[in-house]
């Protein structure tokens, strides 16, 4: 996305922008869709539902018509089909979880000058989140991301020759449990926190998939990985740790991998002159406020760390997911 020709209207947009995030947060917070998911309501009605003043709830519903989230029929509001798909907490689509982790993010958005100058994180890393409400949000969001991207991905990575993968940090293992969706044949091992467990669990359950989705608790950073592999998946790993730790993780990762097995790495990546796309290069940004050495890294930077590996035929695979994010992949010798 190339992004020229600023003038004073689209400065004070964007500076503004996030009065519009706000209320959303504030709307998914507060449950706002749930309430409408049966009829449509009055301010009153809804006021009572969340527990709020009616000037308030009033205010809030109004804006949201205005963002075009809910619509108003004279004094009652409904959803709209968007609204009650993606918002609605009853619904398969539902991405409030993420929601609530942006929302979750700002106090530490809004100190970023402060992490630029001290090149310090101004909070704790999301996946170190030792509050149970956060943490859910944190990893039932990279479900609601992953729930959206899986399906794509898997139509476009073959893995139709592959016997045991290995989900690296896989959180609640959507990738892992859509691989195996997709191939019978397939097994997969799910290696992350123990405190992710419930949350992988419960997502194994969900699928129907335990009999080719396990867990297996650790971190990838400290432990050794058991078991091998002819394939192994790491999804947003990267970006959370500094290069040589990403150098050490891909080491780690290729030595539990059979000759001639393959190493995918899927990532926001950034071109090779570090500038763009626009969301990696904000979310290198979004790893400065919350780690200590995570960041976004650009094509060029993964093939020279999978080549230290020993990695060969790197390549990167086409995809067209919603959020940009990029594939890169490799196989280690016979």
């Amino acid at each position: 996305m190339q992004i020229n020709k600023w003038n004073p209207g689209q400065l004070l947009q964007t500076s503004g922008s996030y009065w519009m995030g706000c209320t959303l947060h504030a709307s998914v917070k507060l449950d706002i869709y749930s309430c409408l998911s049966d009829s449509e309501k009055s301010a009153s009605q809804i006021s009572k539902m969340i527990d709020a003043g009616l000037d308030a709830t009033t205010r809030l519903l109004n804006a949201l018509v205005a963002m075009g989230l809910i619509v108003k029929n004279e004094d009652r509001y409904a959803n709209t089909p968007e609204s009650a798909m993606y918002l609605q907490k009853s619904s398969s689509s539902y991405i409030g979880y993420m929601i609530m982790h942006h929302h979750h993010l700002v106090e530490g958005w809004s100190k970023l000058d402060q992490a630029i100058t001290t090149g310090k994180p101004v909070r704790k890393s999301a996946s170190h989140i030792d509050d149970d409400t956060m943490r859910e949000n944190f990893l039932m969001g990279m479900f609601n991301n992953a729930m959206n991207i899986a399906p794509i991905i898997v139509e476009q990575v073959d893995l139709s020759d592959k016997k045991h993968m290995l989900d690296l940090g896989g959180g609640p293992g959507t990738y892992g449990i859509h691989f195996c969706m997709k191939n019978s044949g397939l097994k997969a091992t799910i290696f992350d926190l123990p405190t992710t467990q419930p949350f992988a669990e419960k997502t194994i359950d969900r699928f129907k998939m335990n009999d080719q989705v396990n867990f297996i608790g650790g971190n990838y950073t400290e432990n050794d990985i058991p078991g091998s592999y002819d394939v192994v998946w790491l999804s947003h790993i990267l970006h959370g740790e500094g290069p040589s730790d990403c150098e050490y993780l891909i080491k780690k990762a290729v030595s539990a991998l059979t000759p001639g097995g393959l190493i995918l790495i899927h990532d926001f990546i950034l071109n090779d002159s570090m500038d763009g796309p626009v969301f990696p290069a904000l979310f290198s940004l979004n790893m400065l406020i919350g780690t200590e050495k995570g960041r976004s890294y650009s094509e060029k930077e993964i093939n020279n760390m999978l080549m230290k590996a020993g990695i060969q035929n790197i390549r990167r695979i086409k995809t067209d997911t919603p959020n940009n994010s990029g594939i890169i992949a490799g196989q280690t010798r016979l």
